[in-house]
């Protein structure tokens, strides 16, 4: 469960960092979760950016945050892992934004990885796979539900 919600952080950002895909739908996801972290209002400012593939990329999503007033950028990977896409390209992509916009303090969070709620996501998909319809995946209904209920 999450915490209540903080006050309001009007200058500090939230990029959160997807890998990308060519296929939008891959990338619905992303937005999906930007709009309910607008949502909970803690901050100010909240952005999506992709790795590679897709639109914008890390420093265009960086730039977009300064441009909307942050003075604090936390850079979060939503990925499970600090693979090697965290630790060099992540990294690399949050010293690059810091060289660049010297007045703002940009900082890499961790990937999503060893959270405890991780484990709760884990077995409540896990349900759900169990308790589905076995004549289609669970994935296919999702994909058929997001044709269905587009993003805006």
């Amino acid at each position: 469960m999450l915490e209540p919600p903080r006050p309001l952080l009007p200058h500090t950002a939230l990029l959160l960092i997807a890998h990308g895909s060519r296929q939008e739908e891959a990338n619905a996801d992303l937005y999906h979760l930007v709009e309910d972290l607008k949502a909970l209002g803690r901050y100010g400012i909240v952005e999506a950016s992709f790795l590679e593939m897709a639109r914008p990329d890390i420093m265009e999503g960086g730039e977009l945050c300064v441009a909307r007033g942050a003075k604090r950028v936390i850079l979060l990977p939503y990925f499970l892992s600090a693979g090697v896409h965290v630790r060099r390209d992540l990294t690399q992509a949050c010293h690059q934004l810091a060289q660049r916009f010297p007045h703002v303090d940009f900082q890499l969070a961790q990937p999503l990885g060893r959270h405890a709620l991780l484990t709760e996501i884990v077995a409540a998909r896990a349900q759900e796979a169990e308790e589905h319809d076995s004549s289609t995946t669970a994935l296919e209904s999702s994909f058929s539900e997001l044709r269905h209920h587009p993003l805006e």
